[in-house]
């Protein structure tokens, strides 16, 4: 039991990374990273959403006919993403702004259909919940990850309004890291997002590809003796 949540968990964060690994949600993940705090927002309502349409999809999944688990699946996101929507619009009206039309797109994002589909659609509800919980949460550290080097580069702070989406107490973290900067305008427009986006899906490749050559040797020493 415990090796199968390692898995998931794992699956989750990294090894099947929706972002860095799946390559899905890219269009949101490009337009909203300008700063930490729009990644944060995102991820979390993205998280929200496959948390509970995975455990609802969990627990209707022995009553849905195959012909028509598809248009139910995407009825149900629907229902959830307008639910975030609306609480996104009423409780943090100005991050709401900022993200405006991607919180209704994460209807099709196609992690959470997916997860959905591949996951949910098989699996107990408590698993369902933590494949959702760590889909979400990689998600979400992939948007803060690349949030926060376009934001630093492109403007020389961190967490820029993080009063608008987790109150007026948490108005220490807006960090200015480089005073006097000018900025780099380009790292805060799409262009920007595809190279940092790029740049490190190659840095991970490349721990990936260590990890790797790390186990087959400790494998091979271990052979040896």
């Amino acid at each position: 039991m415990t090796e199968k949540y390692t898995r998931i968990t794992r699956d989750g964060l990294w090894d099947n990374n929706v972002v860095f690994v799946q390559m899905l949600a890219l269009c949101p993940t490009l337009a909203v990273t300008s700063t930490v705090t729009n990644g944060l927002g995102m991820g979390l309502a993205t998280t929200a959403v496959l948390v509970f349409s995975n455990m609802i999809i969990s627990a209707v999944r022995h009553w849905v006919s195959a012909e028509v688990r598809i248009p139910i699946y995407i009825v149900l996101i629907a229902t959830l993403v307008t639910l975030v929507d609306m609480s996104l619009n009423a409780w943090v009206h100005e991050l709401y702004k900022v993200l405006g039309l991607f919180i209704a797109l994460i209807v099709v994002n196609c992690a959470i259909l997916g997860r959905a589909e591949a996951f949910a659609s098989k699996s107990s509800v408590t698993d369902s919940a933590l494949d959702g919980l760590m889909m979400g949460l990689g998600f979400t550290a992939s948007l803060v990850l690349i949030g926060g080097v376009r934001e630093l580069l492109g403007s020389g702070t961190l967490f820029a309004n993080a009063h608008l989406l987790l109150g007026p107490a948490f108005a220490f973290l807006e960090t200015t890291i480089v005073t006097d900067y000018k900025g780099f305008l380009l790292m805060i427009l799409p262009p920007g997002g595809f190279m940092v986006v790029g740049l490190l899906l190659a840095a991970k490749r490349v721990i990936d590809q260590r990890r790797v050559a790390r186990a087959e040797l400790v494998a091979t020493e271990a052979s040896n003796n």
